[in-house]
């Protein structure tokens, strides 16, 4: 079976507060929908983000690896849209979440998941505890038994094929895909919920979530990077995905960017699990004169499969030429926009080995990195 999840963030969400939509707020440093993809990376095989066109840009700084849609006016125009994009790819069950729900645990994710193996359709739940009232003009008007009702959560799981049909018939309007499913005579199986899986509505919502995620901990992981290339004939050199025009090439399987490579290995060393070599033999003539940022994207690709986020990395060059100041600023731009990270969290500086060694001879450039990977 192949699984997708769509993330609804195409929502303005004016009850929040705030200068920007709820979903691209900060919660602990990170937007929230940060942690909303988090929590699902991993564990779908597709990652489909529904967004409003006034977010593409910052959707695809966040979100390099997930597919991104345009929402439409209300919630199941957004779901719709998602759905008919995946129509023809082969995908069998669909996990629908809300964007603005970035705590939801990886338990419940599990319980929705096997409720699909014997069922079309799946959604997490808590029973209503409290007294139900109902009121008028600020006034209690009577009570409201609340004997069989649930508080609805997402993420809603259904078989692909049935839900994206049950869309496709609804007139609109709906609250969520349940209520879409059941229109169309789908059976809607209740999985256990969290309390903690709350949807960030309002401006106290936040403080919340922060003290929700503080109580968790934070997973913090460290990687270190090593690489070293000689020189050899050319007339320049590829450095953190820059081409600076100098005297000597460097000497490598692939395009030798002796910058990249270290950062890559201390992403996957942050991760335990190897270093490039090991994702990418030089045995194997499909890489001979490959381009660096396909190893760095895999990476941060696999960073997120996992969980993580960046929260920052630095990279040092060590050579007598050529002179990385003039292009360090470049060079954190493009290694920011291949991991998809901001440029903030990205540092590029330079020393010499004050003529000691091969770099001070001027026979190649070392390169060394670090980077702290952080999941919430």
């Amino acid at each position: 079976m192949t699984t997708a999840a769509v993330i609804v963030a195409a929502g303005r969400g004016s009850r929040a507060g705030g200068e920007v939509p709820k979903q691209w707020q900060m919660l602990a440093g990170r937007p929230v929908l940060a942690h909303t993809l988090a929590a699902f990376r991993g564990r779908v095989d597709r990652l489909v983000l529904v967004i409003h066109p006034d977010d593409r840009a910052r959707a695809q700084a966040l979100a390099p690896d997930a597919e991104l849609v345009e929402g439409g006016a209300s919630r199941d125009a957004s779901v719709r849209a998602a759905l008919e994009a995946l129509a023809a790819s082969g995908v069998t069950r669909v996990l629908i979440h809300d964007g603005a729900r970035p705590l939801v645990p990886s338990a419940v994710i599990g319980r929705v998941l096997a409720a699909l193996e014997t069922g079309a359709g799946a959604a997490p739940a808590l029973p209503v505890s409290d007294a139900l009232w109902r009121g008028a003009e600020g006034l209690v008007a009577g009570t409201q038994d609340r004997t069989g009702l649930w508080r609805a959560q997402t993420p809603q799981g259904f078989r692909f094929a049935e839900i994206l049909a049950a869309h496709r018939a609804h007139p609109g309007g709906a609250a969520d895909d349940v209520e879409v499913a059941r229109a169309a005579g789908l059976d809607v199986a209740i999985v256990e919920g969290d309390e903690t899986n709350l949807k960030l509505t309002y401006p106290g919502d936040f403080a919340r979530a922060e003290a929700i995620l503080k109580e968790r901990g934070m997973d913090v992981r460290l990687g270190n990077g090593y690489d070293v290339h000689a020189f050899t004939e050319g007339d320049h050199v590829w450095l953190c995905g820059v081409k600076v025009p100098h005297g000597r090439a460097l000497l490598g399987h692939s395009d030798a960017d002796v910058g990249m490579h270290a950062l890559t290995d201390a992403i996957y060393g942050a991760l335990a699990m190897g270093d490039i070599g090991r994702h990418f033999p030089p045995s194997d003539p499909q890489w001979k004169g490959a381009e660096s940022h396909i190893f760095l994207r895999h990476a941060a690709q696999l960073m997120r499969s996992q969980g993580y986020e960046l929260g920052n990395c630095d990279v040092t060059l060590v050579c007598e030429r050529p002179k990385i100041g003039p292009h360090a600023a470049a060079m954190q731009a493009a290694l920011a926009g291949i991991m998809g990270v901001d440029a903030g969290r990205v540092s590029v500086k330079a020393t010499t080995s004050e003529r000691l060694g091969f770099t001070g001879r001027d026979e190649g450039i070392a390169a060394l990195a670090t980077a702290c990977l952080v999941r919430a």
